[in-house]
């Protein structure tokens, strides 16, 4: 039986634009552009990063000249920081990326900022440092898997119109790798939206990796996200390629792509130029983009990085053996899951994250949240013909296409086992979850932990393998890439992975696109489940699906309670 997590997430598992950045400038002859907008991220107190791209004249014409400002107004009449002799150098592809490193700004400050390169000036750009001392509050849409192909943009356009925004949390899947090709993921909707993958064919090397960002930052809706707010962002799998972990991915073959480790680099580099991250210092590996966000008295942001510093590969159903009487072995496959040297974040990267929620809560900060890639509640697979009877599943699977029949077929036995919905996310490293939840109890927080890759909505409640609750978990759906309702019809997938998991799982969306606007206060954290109405045109509606409350108490978090 084979199921690859794609295969399994396919199946199972978008206005105009405003701002400053709604369309993007034409290329006048002659004169160098800024075709891909202004972005900055990781903001602290004093400071951000800025970032750009300068579409030069001529390629061949060397390094282009390019000074940024920064004002605490829209129209620069007090600017307050100008950084000069600064270059769009052809060696990072005309990218350019400045760190003020914690001079000139104030803290909890909103301001504006733009580039310069000789009369021709970029669209602006919106930043707000981290405040410092008491903060009342902090808002932050959260963001996941963003397919070109999938469908439009509408999601970002949603965060740009945000009255109140902070940071936008990117939890990973900013570009995806696969091609062109008819059968290529999110293909049957690029063609007809006329959003086709560049280059066309599978990114492996660095030119490949850099077009496809160009890409993306072409979109004007995301272009306007980033205008809006800083974005602070970790990667997840696609920004490499699928499946991806600490020395290989399901989606990478040595024999005509090469060596995964130079995929790897190239990819890292191209992230890297493009986007607003701050590089590495010197001596730390490119993979170590673990760190941490105070706002102010309020909160800690920590952000994790789960796939290419510690992660064991994953497993696949593909493996599940059969006894001698021809039964699935499914003990024999339970133990390799629990394997206690399955791990995603490592030793080192754990005690950075018990240190740092520990020294959060010391400095009296109520909240501490966990930015994380993948769903880390435990989530069996669904009985789903114990949620519709026999007849109406008869009906569903008679209307699939053959391939999608048979692997959803595959799917309803298999998840008759008791076997996890997702071996890619934490439940394919159990032990590494306790782990996690140990570090936690040391740390004696219980967080906020943020998922993103599932293309799904989740509101969870995680318990130790005690039965111990040890943090809430908010999982955000896509803003375009593939959720199950967009393959299988009628099919209440949600409903059925809530039932089979119902300790955990409080609420599960599969089909809405969108992202969670989270917003912190001292006595409490509300997440908002926001969702476009279409991805496929304009305009779209954008509303609420869930509303969800936790309140902070003297005793830890209270309970989840829909608002």
């Amino acid at each position: 039986m084979k199921l690859d997590r794609r295969s399994l997430l396919g199946l199972f598992g978008a206005g105009a634009a405003t701002g400053a950045c709604a369309t993007a400038p034409a290329l006048v002859q002659g004169r160098p552009a800024f075709l891909h907008g202004v972005a900055s991220g990781d903001p602290d107190r004093h400071s951000a990063v800025f970032w750009t791209r300068v579409t030069p004249a001529d390629p061949a014409g060397g390094d282009v000249a390019v000074t940024l400002e920064v004002a605490r107004d829209a129209d620069f009449s007090d600017i307050v920081r100008r950084s000069t002799g600064l270059r769009a150098r052809a060696e990072r592809d005309f990218t350019v990326k400045h760190d003020l490193d914690g001079q000139g700004l104030e803290p909890g400050g909103e301001y504006f900022y733009r580039f310069v390169t000789g009369d021709v000036i970029s669209p602006v750009g919106r930043v707000r440092t981290l405040p410092e001392g008491a903060t009342p509050d902090v808002v932050m849409a959260v963001v996941s898997c963003q397919l070109y192909p999938g469908g439009l943009f509408n999601a970002y356009d949603a965060i740009a119109r945000l009255d109140r925004l902070d940071a936008v949390v990117h939890l990973g899947d900013y570009i995806y790798e696969y091609g062109a090709e008819a059968d290529d993921y999110g293909m049957v909707a690029g063609r007809q939206l006329g959003r086709v993958p560049e280059p066309a064919h599978e990114i492996v090397s660095l030119a490949d990796y850099r077009t496809r960002h160009a890409q993306y930052k072409s979109d004007p809706d995301l272009q306007a996200a980033h205008a809006r707010a800083a974005f602070i962002c970790v990667w997840d799998d696609h920004e490499v390629t699928n499946d991806a972990w600490a020395a290989g991915a399901q989606n990478h073959q040595p024999g005509t792509e090469g060596a995964f480790a130079e995929r790897k680099a190239a990819a890292l580099r191209a992230y890297y130029e493009w986007m607003p991250i701050r590089e590495p210092k010197a001596g730390a590996m490119r993979e170590a983009i673990n760190r941490a966000f105070h706002f102010g008295d309020l909160a800690t942001l920590a952000m994790v990085e789960t796939r290419l510093l510690a992660r064991a590969e994953q497993l696949s159903y593909a493996d599940l053996t059969m006894t001698a009487d021809g039964a699935p072995d499914v003990a024999a496959f339970e133990a390799r899951r629990n394997d206690p040297s399955r791990d995603l974040l490592g030793d080192d990267q754990r005690r950075w994250l018990t240190d740092t929620l520990a020294q959060s809560k010391a400095a009296g900060r109520p909240w501490q949240v966990l930015g994380n890639q993948v769903v880390t509640a435990r989530v069996r697979g669904p009985q789903i013909d114990r949620m519709m009877p026999p007849e109406q599943v008869a009906d569903l699977l008679a209307g699939l296409p053959a391939d999608i029949r048979a692997q959803v077929e595959a799917s309803i036995q298999l998840f008759k086992l008791g076997l996890p919905f997702n071996l890619d996310s934490w439940d394919g490293y159990p032990a590494a979850r306790e782990r996690l939840y140990a570090a936690l109890k040391i740390a004696g927080v219980e967080p906020i932990v943020l998922a993103g890759d599932s293309h799904a909505f989740w509101v969870n409640e995680l318990h130790d393998d005690a039965g111990e609750r040890r943090a809430v978990e908010f999982g955000t759906s896509s803003i375009s890439s593939p959720s199950p309702a967009d393959s299988i019809g009628g099919l209440p997938l949600g409903l059925a992975l809530m039932a089979a998991n119902s300790k955990e799982v409080k609420f599960c969306d599969q089909s809405s696109k969108g992202f969670v606007l989270l917003t912190l206060e001292r006595e409490q954290a509300t997440a908002e489940l926001r969702a476009v109405s279409t991805i496929t045109a304009k305009p779209y509606r954008a509303s609420t699906v869930k509303r969800y409350r936790v309140a902070r108490t003297v005793w830890g978090l209270g309970p989840l309670q829909e608002a």
